[in-house]
């Protein structure tokens, strides 16, 4: 499979439509994994931390969320196809598991966020079939595997609890949850749930979803600022190569 390489971190240059077959293939094989789907500002957390990327580029998936990543993979003349973002990459998997029969497990979010999701979805895809929910607040990592296996496990387990919370979980445990596929998706459950609403689909053709939230979140500017500073990182790699600060 195809890689980009962007500061280090190497995305799989899929199609959302490809990323989702393969992950079934995963699936069906129950070859196990875990997918990641870092924006820039998580590429750009990568450079203070390259055990953090180094736990990224083990994953069987790695997504461009975020069209920072796709305009430098442009200028880094990187052969990502398009951004696939985590939430897209999740409806379209949910819809071909329900088709199969395939069994899920929701982790994260406030309390009863999961279970709005999973009913909102299971009525959208009445084939899929949800094994369990479990909200993000506990104490204890072993709360949230035993909430999973004690479920009985499942074919995918959605992993909501933030990056790079959600990473270092699937990469620190996948081998103790009972799931074949650990999939890193942030703040998706509140979007499922209907509790949270995602950008207009104008906003998103034109690479602006980054902006809405912005309008939408005026809190979350500081976290937003990561985007020109990864873009500067990246302008200065094209220019003066490999190991520009």
């Amino acid at each position: 499979m195809e890689t980009a390489n962007i500061l280090g971190v190497r995305f799989n240059a899929i199609t959302l439509d490809d990323a989702v077959d393969a992950a079934m293939e995963r699936i069906r094989a129950g070859e196990k994994g875990y997918v990641v789907t870092p924006n820039s500002e998580i590429v750009y957390l990568c450079r203070k931390e390259p055990a953090l990327t180094a736990l990224l580029n083990r994953a069987c998936l790695v997504l461009p969320d975020g069209i920072g990543v796709v305009y430098a993979a442009r200028l880094l003349k990187q052969p990502i196809k398009g951004k696939v973002a985590g939430i897209d990459f999740a409806e379209h998997l949910v819809a071909q598991m329900a088709r199969e029969g395939k069994s899920i497990f929701f982790l994260g979010a406030k309390p009863g966020i999961a279970e709005l999701a999973a009913k909102e979805l299971q009525k959208k895809y009445p084939g899929l079939v949800v094994k369990g929910c479990r909200d993000g607040y506990y104490k204890d990592d072993q709360e949230a595997i035993d909430a999973i296996n004690q479920a009985g496990g499942a074919d995918v387990a959605l992993i909501c609890l933030g990056a790079p919370k959600q990473e270092r979980f699937m990469a620190a445990y996948q081998g103790q949850v009972n799931a074949t596929i650990l999939c890193g998706l942030g703040g998706s459950l509140d979007v499922f749930a209907g509790t949270v609403q995602r950008a207009p689909d104008i906003f998103i053709k034109l690479g602006l979803e980054w902006f809405y939230r912005l309008l939408k979140e005026p809190k979350r500017i500081g976290r937003m600022m990561s985007l020109p500073k990864f873009m500067l990182v990246v302008l200065k790699t094209k220019l003066f190569g490999k190991g520009a600060k």
